[in-house]
């Protein structure tokens, strides 16, 4: 059988982590019996290419376009992040972040200020942050920003932009934060948190809808004894990771519901 492709793009801000994640994906190949090649896909290439790969075998993928993608990718596992304040659960949250030394401090100090983006596509970089911030702009009736800055892709370069005064606010993806600040810590010390969105589960590994059920399956066993394998306790203290458990498709669609209602409220993009 030809190999299928492997990646974690997403969750790789810095080479120390992309590093983590090869290892880990490889242990899972070597685990399951299937072949996967891990293949590079860099900033600024498009993820949804990626994700439309008919040969790929084990990439993370956002979870709101998963939820709106047709025929949807099949979940293999999703990851349950190691600190403390994620409970042991496997869901994240979007935090909008400024400077360390700025005079905002809270989502209201923003508005008319400069908001940085990932992509529109994004639920941690864009869409969590549009359902928040309907209502505010639903009772300012017009726009909460001076301008957007973006598309800027990646979390990394989100907060990049605000440490050069880029931006003045921007919204992080919560476990890519503390991937940053584990790995980043002279960026991150440069960064606070002001406001944190709702739970939504984490983003999970998927493979193509056309890929053999049973090879899925391998992976995704492969995948849940990650996190018993001693061989990878230095792999997981370094992704911050505790495991990978099973996922269920229904529960993305909850980030649909919460776009729907943005654009109920009338906010139908950032601005």
């Amino acid at each position: 059988m030809r190999a299928l492709v492997a990646n974690a793009r997403m969750y790789s801000p810095d080479a120390v982590t992309a590093a983590a994640w090869r290892a880990l994906l490889q242990w899972v190949a070597k685990r399951s019996g299937i072949a996967l090649e891990l293949i590079e896909h860099a900033s600024p290439l498009p993820l949804h290419t990626l994700w439309g790969r008919a040969d790929l075998g084990c990439a993370f993928m956002c979870g709101y376009p998963f939820a709106r993608m047709r025929p949807q990718p099949r979940l293999l596992a999703v990851p349950v992040p190691s600190p403390k304040r994620y409970g042991g659960t496997p869901f994240y949250w979007t935090e909008f972040v400024v400077r360390a030394g700025s005079p905002l401090h809270s989502i209201d100090d923003t508005f008319g200020k400069r908001m940085a983006y990932t992509t529109e596509t994004s639920q941690s970089g864009y869409q969590a942050p549009r359902h928040f911030l309907a209502p505010y702009a639903r009772a300012r009736g017009g726009p909460l920003f001076e301008r957007m800055v973006g598309p800027l892709v990646t979390p990394r370069n989100v907060a990049a932009a605000i440490v050069s005064a880029e931006a003045d606010v921007g919204p992080l993806d919560s476990y890519a934060l503390d991937l940053l600040r584990k790995h980043e810590r002279e960026l991150t010390a440069q960064l606070r948190t002001i406001a944190s969105t709702l739970p939504t589960p984490m983003p999970p590994l998927v493979a193509a809808s056309a890929i053999d059920a049973d090879v899925a399956q391998c992976v995704s066993e492969s995948l849940y004894g990650v996190g018993d394998a001693d061989e990878l306790k230095s792999v997981r203290d370094e992704l911050l990771i505790d495991r990978f458990v099973a996922a269920d498709p229904r529960s993305y669609d909850e980030l649909l519901t919460r776009a729907d209602e943005a654009d109920r409220l009338g906010y139908a993009r950032l601005t």
